[in-house]
């Protein structure tokens, strides 16, 4: 993708301007920013999938005032009739499960993919929606079918209705209200206040982006890295080539349930160096971020036949750094050709037959094991 292109998905931006001017800063309405769009799955097709084991899928219902929801799977009785008004159906990571969706998304890897998270489709009927609320996380609402009125604004008060299951703002007052057709999206920065109502049968698609707290990170990393420790070998004698902790200076004590100073020095050095290992942080975060999702599982398959390209499955997460390649929550060094062409694929999610050739027999090999486990697929 040429970043510096305009292009009309931004509203005649160019991916790079829009980064500058809008990414995580303020809103931007575009009218027909997809034309002609089509929803990724039908109505029916819908339906089932919200039935199907490991879809992720919520019903949200608003009859009479009485906020209610519920989590799939769901049979198809278990659905209100379509005709009946103030209900929606949001199925979550559509892209995992249906190739349409996972095509979709593709036109936003402008923002890298250790970011995105998935598509989120939303059926609703007339009145449907959600509530006013906010997300801290950035969020493309693409109309796919109908219309839905979205009223937005910055929130001053975070106040919530109390004894909700969802989190709606009891005090949102909207400063912009849009009204938007098939094809028109609507782009919102984190912590910005919205509230979308279903005017008539509609479909809505929201491509998300991840957002982690720094709690939430510091506490995934610490617990990765700890498991990343290995203790190094023994040298030729034997003994351990790592310190033990001794203090021949300890001197005899009258405080026993002190902890000694020497301890608490030894053991803030240790982490420290733990934490200094730059090889072993780059690893874990690589591996953190292209982690599935635990209801995400693979299909096995084959190595690739001779001449054969190959794509990325769309459940697969793959990214790089200056010195590995992270595929679903594995690291992997890699240098030379072999990483620029695993590079091109992390970026591309493809690689073409006369690429697939040029890399070397070890990493052939390992492309192998990656079909063979269902993350990659053949292509012609």
């Amino acid at each position: 993708m040429d970043v510096t292109l305009p292009t009309p998905l931004l509203g005649g931006l160019s991916p790079a301007q829009f980064m500058r001017r809008h990414w995580q800063k303020k809103p931007l309405l575009v009218r027909q920013a997809w034309p002609g769009v089509q929803s990724p799955i039908g109505r029916s097709a819908l339906f089932d999938l919200a039935g199907a084991e490991g879809v992720e899928a919520r019903l949200l219902t608003a009859f009479g005032g009485d906020w209610r929801l519920r989590h799939g799977p769901f049979s198809r009785r278990v659905l209100p009739p379509v005709k009946q008004p103030n209900w929606t159906l949001l199925v979550q990571g559509l892209d995992l499960h249906w190739q349409p969706a996972h095509a979709m998304l593709q036109a936003f890897r402008f923002v890298p993919e250790a970011c995105l998270d998935d598509l989120m489709i939303s059926y609703a009927t007339d009145g449907g929606g959600v509530g006013p609320h906010l997300d801290s996380y950035d969020v493309f609402l693409l109309q796919v079918h109908g219309q839905r009125r979205w009223r937005i604004g910055p929130v001053a008060d975070r106040t919530l209705v109390p004894d909700l299951p969802v989190r709606i703002l009891a005090n949102f007052q909207p400063a912009e209200e849009f009204l938007l057709e098939p094809g028109d999206m609507l782009y919102l920065p984190p912590l910005w206040g919205h509230d979308g109502v279903a005017e008539g049968e509609c479909m809505t698609c929201s491509i998300g982006f991840r957002a982690a707290t720094e709690t939430a990170l510091a506490q995934e990393l610490l617990h990765q890295l700890a498991d990343d420790l290995e203790p190094p070998p023994a040298d030729a004698t034997g003994r351990a080539a790592e310190r033990i902790y001794r203090d021949p200076r300890q001197p005899a004590t009258a405080s026993p349930g002190r902890l000694p100073d020497s301890l608490r020095q030894f053991a803030q050095a240790a982490l420290q160096k733990a934490l200094r290992d730059p090889q072993a942080f780059d690893r874990v975060l690589g591996g953190l971020m292209t982690e599935p999702k635990p209801q995400v599982w693979f299909d096995p398959g084959a190595p690739l036949a001779p001449g054969c390209g190959a794509v990325l499955d769309r459940r697969t997460r793959m990214a790089y750094d200056d010195a590995h390649v992270f595929i679903n929550g594995e690291a992997f060094r890699a240098g030379g050709r072999d990483a620029r062409l695993m590079r091109r694929l992390a970026d591309d999610r493809h690689l073409a037959p006369a690429d697939v050739a040029r890399l070397s027999a070890d990493a052939r090999a390992l492309l192998d094991d990656w079909a063979d486990a269902g993350w990659v697929q053949p292509a012609d």
